[in-house]
């Protein structure tokens, strides 16, 4: 039977429907994860179809996955990091939602004073096991969508479950069928989706999902969680590491809309970025991301990150206030006492710093030359440079311009006989052995004691 699909606008075959491999022994891929050896890429040379959903967005896992490699938030700051994250995703709601934990007082506190601000976005959702116990604090709390950890690998369900598919399955199913009576959205987190069996359990599970919100009419949402990061994007990878392969799949094989899923991401591999943003490509709405990337491991795909994806996969900040991610990220040197690595993209200290003399002299004649967008602009964050033995006349007079606001004919020029001279001094000082950078505070010590006149009289 063939019927058209308005979508594609194409005839297509109707859907081979897969049935659930309740097989006696897990399948863990052992070709692929040898364990002993770095992971293998497996390719099938088999495509599917970049395929954008209508409209995407971000959530957010700064409360609960962001929780579990650092020192727990208190109250306070998770209510602050709650007003970053509402003014950052703007009145559209880019970001849509965040989740929270919900075992502690602490965390029910938490969940109340961010309800209480009454923000539309980012929607306030919680996320407990597939367990009866976990969901009747959900329903205690009030929460209009939760998040159930369904974990679907064989290392899991075997390994740490100690069931078979059908009994995980079973047990999975009869949780989230409760949420679904009580008119609680289910968020089905499929927990190490890149190491599970994408036919023989990850699709007849999610087509079970399908049955039952086309029952009960009350929406399922599944987040496709790369647990360990071993997602990939390349064109003809095979499954189960092939993130456009798994989009593809629940929404072809399973019938899930583009606007129900979503891509959970680690960065184990360096890959989180990538992952996230082919999820995005190939059909998934929805990806999750904590702040700064704090997480589990290596972390989570970084929600700054995914916010400047957006605007270049859309072509419009969509009314996000990009600039209060440096208000966050300010926010965490300061208050929370969270080093960010100084050439993290965004966030850290020098990622628009130059030391290098011949970028200084570009910088000096256009800092579009040098500079990945208008960051004072879109950051409230000029471009910096940081003296070393190799800035030369060039680095130090763009220092000199940016410390002191100098534009126009203010500007200093790098043939300015007086920049010589702090270079003379600065020659100087690795000639004697220093091998550290000049620090700010150092460079305006020196200038006051060398060449007084260079600073611009206070107005």
């Amino acid at each position: 039977m063939i019927e058209f699909n308005k979508k594609s606008n194409t005839l297509e075959q109707t859907q081979y429907r897969y049935s659930l491999q309740d097989v006696s022994e897990p399948n863990l891929y052992r070709e692929i994860y040898n364990y002993e050896e770095v992971p293998k890429c497996a390719f099938n040379h088999r495509r599917v179809p970049m395929n954008p959903a209508d409209e995407i967005w971000i959530t957010d896992t700064t409360f609960r996955d962001g929780q579990q490699s650092r020192a727990p938030y208190t109250v306070e700051q998770i209510v602050r990091l709650y007003d970053y994250l509402n003014k950052l995703g703007g009145p559209k709601g880019i970001i849509r939602q965040t989740e929270f934990f919900l075992y502690s007082d602490k965390d029910k506190e938490a969940v109340c004073k961010c309800m209480e601000r009454g923000y539309k976005f980012p929607e306030v959702t919680s996320w407990i096991r597939a367990s009866k116990s976990d969901f009747k604090l959900a329903k205690e709390m009030g929460m209009k969508e939760t998040g159930f950890l369904v974990s679907c690998s064989d290392y899991h369900i075997f390994k740490k479950l100690k069931k078979t598919r059908k009994q995980a399955m079973d047990d999975y199913l009869s949780v989230i069928k409760e949420a679904l009576e009580v008119g609680i959205k289910p968020r089905c987190h499929f927990e190490d989706i890149t190491r599970a069996d994408f036919y023989g359990f990850v699709v007849p599970f999610a087509s079970e999902l399908k049955r039952l919100m086309d029952e009960s009419g009350v929406p399922i949402k599944i987040r496709a969680c790369d647990t360990m990061g071993y997602g990939v994007t390349y064109p003809g990878a095979a499954l189960p590491r092939s993130v456009p392969g798994i989009i593809y799949g629940l929404r072809h094989h399973a019938g899930f809309p583009g606007e129900l899923l979503e891509w959970h991401g680690h960065n184990d591999f360096y890959k989180a970025v990538d992952n996230s943003s082919a999820a995005w490509l190939y059909g998934c709405s929805s990806v999750n991301g904590s702040l700064l990337g704090i997480g589990e491991r290596t972390g989570n795909t970084p929600l700054e990150a995914m916010v400047f994806e957006y605007c270049s996969l859309r072509g419009t900040t969509d009314g996000m206030d990009t600039a209060v991610i440096t208000e966050i990220a300010d926010y965490y040197e300061r208050e929370l006492d969270y080093e960010i690595p100084p050439r993290t993209p965004f966030v850290g200290k020098h990622f628009n710093v130059t030391q290098a003399g011949i970028h200084a002299d570009g910088m000096l004649k256009d800092e579009e030359i040098y500079n990945i967008f208008n960051t004072a602009k879109l950051l409230n964050r000029p471009i910096g440079v940081a003296i070393t033995q190799t800035s030369g006349l060039a680095g130090i007079a763009l220092w000199i311009n940016n410390n002191f606001r100098l534009s126009g004919e203010d500007m200093i020029d790098k043939k300015d006989p007086r920049v010589a001279r702090v270079k003379d001094w600065i020659d100087e000082e690795y000639q004697n052995g220093r091998i550290t950078s000049i620090s700010d505070k150092e460079m305006l010590k020196g200038i006051q004691k060398i060449e007084p006149g260079l600073i611009p009289a206070k107005k």
